[in-house]
């Protein structure tokens, strides 16, 4: 397993394509993690995190999202993501049935898991909170408004073309040992370096659906946001919060991480935050 997981599994998805399951399971798991993994990477990203909580108990599944693994990511819609996030869900709640479940997202991840949580997660009792880092509601770098004008009828036209973007592998964990560990799965590609206008376009679609929405939150939330995040913008995030009801939320920000907070080299004291935030949602229901 080249991410340490336990076993592998697959699901077919609302495409109707077998994608990959990464799991790392306890013996007698207590509770479980669905995590959502960020664009352009893929489920084995949560390595960091599964082995964490694994020691304490708790599975982590998580799968390989469609247009990834790839060396460029294109989808046919954002719908796909939620779709499958949904399909998901079930497959958790049959493998673990009965078990508390988080779900965990990152960046694209945080993104889907918001619009999950705004729509058929909120309504999920199984589900007792989520846990989000780094969400990808605005862009860090931003996009020229021509550009925003043009990104629907270009993904139209040329939905495959590749989008010039900033190469910042370097800049999204200090940890040098997971920046090899990235630049490897890069030159195998199943990381992606490149992404297609169709992807780009969806993504900078469903930040928009979010604006002024997140007063629907339903379940607990813990969001850890990164100070020099080059790739979302923490403070566009910081206000969107907000809105969530008062009582939901807790947030930390750590000011000097990357965008990848999970694999920072604080990740550990993130993790010891998110498992007492665990208890103490489980403790509350």
């Amino acid at each position: 397993m080249r991410f340490a997981e336990d076993k592998l599994s697959t699901f077919l998805c609302s495409d109707y394509v077998k994608r990959t399951i990464h799991i790392w399971e306890p013996k007698q798991p207590k509770m479980v993690i669905l995590g959502l993994h960020g664009g352009t990477a893929h489920a084995g990203d949560f390595v960091a995190p599964a082995l964490y909580f694994r020691k304490l108990g708790i599975a982590t599944v998580s799968f390989d999202m469609c247009g990834h693994c790839n060396k460029r990511v294109d989808i046919p819609n954002f719908d796909v993501f939620l779709n499958d996030a949904a399909l998901f869900l079930k497959w958790v709640q049959q493998n673990y049935p009965g078990l508390p479940i988080f779900v965990m997202g990152h960046s694209m991840g945080a993104l889907i898991a918001t619009h999950m949580e705004l729509g058929p997660f909120g309504k999920e009792p199984g589900i007792k909170g989520l846990i989000l880092s780094s969400p990808y509601y605005v862009n860090a770098i931003k996009v020229p408004k021509i550009l925003e004008i043009l990104s629907q009828p270009l993904a139209r036209l040329v939905p495959r073309m590749k989008v010039p973007i900033e190469y910042l592998t370097p800049y999204v964990t200090h940890d040098t040992a997971i920046t090899e560990r990235h630049i490897a799965d890069e030159r195998d590609n199943i990381r992606a370096t490149e992404v297609s206008m169709r992807f780009a376009a969806s993504l900078l679609s469903a930040q928009v659906k979010l604006r002024n929405k997140l007063g629907g939150w339903m379940h607990p939330v813990f969001v850890a946001l990164a100070g020099d995040d080059r790739l979302a913008d923490t403070a566009a995030a910081q206000s969107m919060l907000q809105d969530i009801p008062a009582g939901l939320l807790e947030c930390h920000l750590y000011p000097k991480n990357y965008h990848e907070n999970f694999n920072e080299l604080n990740r550990n004291q993130i993790f010891s935050s998110i498992l007492a935030w665990m208890h103490k949602q489980l403790l509350a229901q």
